[in-house]
């Protein structure tokens, strides 16, 4: 490990407050886009990505210098001949790169996509009939073909979708995977941070994502990304969203994140864990009234040249407990991201 000082989280920009998955009166939602708004930015929130069901229907006109509309889909890949409640599920979110640039053209008219929206893998595909059979590859493909036509994809609410590892596992290519969902908490089915680890394990390079999903009243506020980024504009916040310059929480804020002669330092809101954890049994916690943490990583540096091939990349995470139950996660760090480590 080489004497560079890292900064996991940028040193220069601000932190927005983020939510990436909405409903809106759009699909199945409560709210209108507007009252959206309205909401999220009265709780302190700069960025709140709309993702209803099976319509990507930008908002240009909700953006200004203190908020950011970003567009998004929620689609669904459904067993057939299964009661719904019953039924495992895959939901995606995608979300296309370069927002401002895109033509949405007719698709902007809500009507136009009730029409044929559920019809297709990628909504803005009219004239592609593409299948959605529940299988892994089906959903492999899908997350394929919507990278190819310039979106990225996160994986949703594993738990209520009632899927094991047998579904997750072999997903390739996916941007994140939901560890908290406040409307899933809410109604007794929380999330957990296992099918991110399997994913990391397996070398996928997947973020954490805590969201609230929310359609109403009782699903608002619970899970976040703080993101930072040098300023509240479309493509500086998704370049810091696609780089993993953010962490996911339900509560707990981080200030710093640094590694400098292999020493990992922490500096936060007040809690009482602070631990980070490895794609193996290497791990430490530490309790108490804490508001920073230094963990020396120079020996799992060390043991992470015993890993075989076909082993998992070596990786650290941080996670956060809050007094209050609230918990963040930062992204995995791949040893392979620093000079001669």
């Amino acid at each position: 490990m080489d004497a560079m000082k890292y900064f996991l989280l940028p040193e220069k920009g601000t932190f927005y407050k983020a939510n990436m998955h909405t409903h809106t009166t759009v699909s199945d939602g409560k709210f209108t886009p507007e009252e959206v708004k309205a909401a999220y930015m009265r709780e302190g929130y700069s960025i709140v990505a709309f993702t209803d069901h099976e319509i990507l229907l930008p908002h240009p006109e909700l953006c200004d210098e203190n908020f950011l509309a970003l567009t998004g889909v929620e689609i669904a890949l459904n067993p057939a001949g299964v009661h719904p409640q019953f039924a495992r599920t895959y939901h995606l979110n995608l979300y296309p790169r370069d927002q401002l640039k895109r033509d949405f053209g007719a698709y902007s008219d809500k009507e136009v996509w009730l029409e044929h929206s559920r019809k297709y893998a990628l909504p803005e595909q009219a004239g592609r009939n593409y299948p959605r059979e529940y299988s892994v590859k089906c959903a492999n493909e899908i997350i394929a073909l919507a990278k190819q036509e310039g979106f990225f994809v996160s994986y949703n609410h594993p738990v209520w979708s009632l899927q094991t590892s047998e579904d997750y596992a072999g997903l390739k290519g996916l941007w994140g995977v939901e560890v908290y969902n406040t409307d899933c908490a809410r109604v007794g089915l929380p999330d957990t941070p296992q099918p991110f680890d399997e994913l990391l394990r397996a070398g996928e390079r997947v973020f954490p994502l805590a969201t609230d999903d929310s359609h109403g009243d009782r699903d608002r506020f619970g899970g976040y990304l703080m993101v930072k980024a040098e300023e509240l504009e479309c493509d500086t916040v998704i370049e810091a969203l696609e780089a993993g310059n953010f962490y996911a929480t339900t509560g707990p804020k981080i200030y710093e994140l640094t590694l400098e002669n292999g020493v990992l330092h922490i500096v936060c809101s007040p809690v009482k864990e602070i631990a980070y954890s490895t794609d193996r049994r290497y791990a430490c916690a530490l309790q108490g009234d804490l508001c920073e943490a230094t963990f020396d990583l120079n020996g799992f540096f060390k043991d992470s040249q015993l890993a075989r091939k076909g082993d998992a990349p070596p990786y650290f995470r941080v996670t956060l407990h809050g007094a209050d139950g609230g918990v963040a996660y930062t992204r995995a760090f791949f040893l392979s991201e620093f000079e001669n480590g």
